[in-house]
């Protein structure tokens, strides 16, 4: 059974945490103990039913203002496919959220007031997941119980979207109108839309293709671990442990060790202690290699002939999640998946705005929730691919080294 992570976003009080709360509830993914404990929750509700919001919004103070403000991640199941969806919020002020929980994301449901139509965060949001390189866009129409179910209102948002995901380039859209608190068009068809010929929101999520985001051909594996028993029974062995982040390996193929550019051949393949013939990306091997060479955490194998790039001198998209701002000439922690480094911000180009595209040149000073095009430099060559072509080894993360805080996401261009 495979696996879709999405995310729901949109603007403040547009339903993403009732809609996720509808998912669970409709496809009986809610445990009898958490319904008792939302409905002593939704007690003091006039019209006496279940706030599904509940479900999702985790922090007391948030659920007292009535809105989401960090990222809620929930799983939940069906006969077909297993899920984790991440709740992003609506405030323009935490962008930096919607970016933490787009990043692994397969698919992105951008919800849209019926009543309000595409506005500002919805723009907001649809540039975040174009820059985030996110496969699958849903747009769910929401609370068309509120607008009489209309379907000239409906056409007339879709149109407005199309629009936008032109000028993104967001190719692979579906849109569908729902009622995420009346249950509409959210696990089963609802009658009051019978001028809607798709299938229903979970219908969509159990049938997008998955495997088109999966790269099955650059074959790229982070080491985590060097595993040397150092027992007598196994003085020989040496593995390295680790998740294959794309691609696929068999036993013989030709590998190159970067950054130190070392090739070797693959022994064997073990997974869950057992020796395999190939294993494909999302799988945890352990590999084994018939060169006794020098391999540390943090180093990357690939299969020889397509290898990554390996460079010190970096260009990336950044999203500044640091409470200080960005300054040229600081030094943080650079870090993609086990590799850690050194790095300087040698400049900032441009300030990105999310809402026109707009692109101030040299901006001064960096804060909260800004993305910037940067030049970084390491400290140690460094393996990558372009987040546009590979997401998994293009993507980082910089951290403050004093701290230890994650201050900024990074896109590597």
């Amino acid at each position: 059974m495979d696996l879709l992570r999405f995310i729901t976003a949109g603007s403040v009080d547009d339903g993403k945490s009732t809609l996720i709360g509808r998912l669970l509830y409709d496809s009986k993914n809610i445990m009898i103990d958490q319904l008792e404990a939302i409905g002593r929750q939704s007690k003091n509700r006039e019209d006496g039913e279940i706030d599904l919001a509940l479900l999702t919004d985790g922090l007391r103070a948030e659920r007292e203002q009535g809105i989401t403000i960090d990222v809620a991640y929930k799983y939940f199941s069906t006969p077909k496919r297993k899920f984790i969806i991440a709740d992003a919020p609506g405030h323009i002020q935490y962008t930096r959220n919607m970016v933490t929980g787009a990043s692994n994301s397969d698919l992105v449901i951008i919800l849209v007031d019926a009543r309000h139509g595409v506005v500002e965060q919805t723009r907001r949001h649809s540039i975040i997941a174009s820059l985030l390189n996110i496969p699958h866009v849903v747009v769910a129409i929401n609370k068309m119980d509120l607008v009489g179910y209309s379907r000239n209102v409906y056409n007339d948002i879709v149109i407005d979207y199309a629009e936008v995901a032109k000028t993104l380039g967001l190719s692979d859209v579906t849109y569908i109108p729902i009622s995420a608190l009346n249950g509409a068009n959210i696990v089963d068809r609802s009658e009051e839309l019978s001028w809607y010929d798709g299938g229903s929101l979970l219908e969509i999520l159990e049938n997008v293709e998955v495997q088109n985001s999966v790269n099955l051909t650059d074959a790229r594996f982070y080491v985590q671990y060097v595993i040397r028993p150092q027992v007598e029974e196994l003085h020989d062995y040496r593995g390295y442990a680790g998740k294959i982040l794309s691609g696929t390996y068999r036993k013989g193929d030709k590998i190159t060790v970067l950054p130190s550019g070392l090739e070797s051949t693959i022994a064997s393949i073990e997974i869950a202690g057992k020796e395999v013939e190939e294993a494909f990306a999302q799988q945890s091997i352990i590999l084994h290699l018939k060169d006794d060479i020098d391999i540390s955490r943090g180093d990357l194998i690939a299969l020889s002939g397509s290898q990554p790039q390996v460079e010190q001198d970096l260009e990336a998209l950044l999203c500044w999640m640091g409470n200080k701002p960005l300054v040229i000439g600081n030094r943080y922690l650079l870090q993609i998946h086990s590799r850690l480094v050194k790095a300087v911000v040698k400049d900032i180009d441009y300030r990105l705005d999310v809402n026109t595209l707009q692109k101030e040149p040299s901006p001064t000073m960096i804060g909260l929730n800004d993305i910037v095009k940067i030049s970084l430099k390491t400290a140690s060559p460094v393996p990558f691919d372009s987040y546009n072509k590979l997401r998994t080894t293009g993507g980082a993360i910089l951290i403050d080294e004093t701290s230890n805080v994650t201050v900024g996401a990074c896109m590597i261009q």
